[in-house]
């Protein structure tokens, strides 16, 4: 398997670009400010999970997945304040939603597995 075939992966890379269009229509504060950091945060996952992946380590490999899911959370405290702030969606925020739910288990496993690999 490949790492841009782990369903994890796959995940965090629809979120973000999701999450692109999304801010693409807010105004220059709003982007400047939880904008950017939404994106940031979003971009992270799926490229920490393509880095550690790619890590010779298994400690290494660790480090980036756990930075992976680090960000995952990042981007649910940034979502939860632009819904607060009406700046996404029911329709959207509904979607999100969707997304966020089937993260967890992938990426757990993935981390899982390389801390059983450090174990041997």
């Amino acid at each position: 398997m490949k790492y841009n075939e782990h369903y994890s992966y796959i995940i965090g890379c629809r979120l973000s670009n999701f999450l692109w269009k999304i801010v693409k229509r807010w105004d220059y504060l709003d982007q400047d400010t939880l904008g950017k950091q939404l994106i940031k945060s979003a971009d992270a996952i799926s490229s920490n999970i393509a880095e550690g992946w790619h890590r010779y380590y298994k400690k290494d490999k660790l480090l980036f997945y756990n930075y992976a899911r680090s960000s995952f959370y990042e981007v649910i405290d940034h979502i939860n304040k632009g819904i607060t702030r009406g700046l996404i969606s029911r329709h959207e925020a509904q979607v999100i939603k969707e997304l966020l739910i089937q993260f967890p288990k992938p990426m757990n496993g993935l981390i899982k597995g390389a801390k059983d690999n450090l174990k041997k």
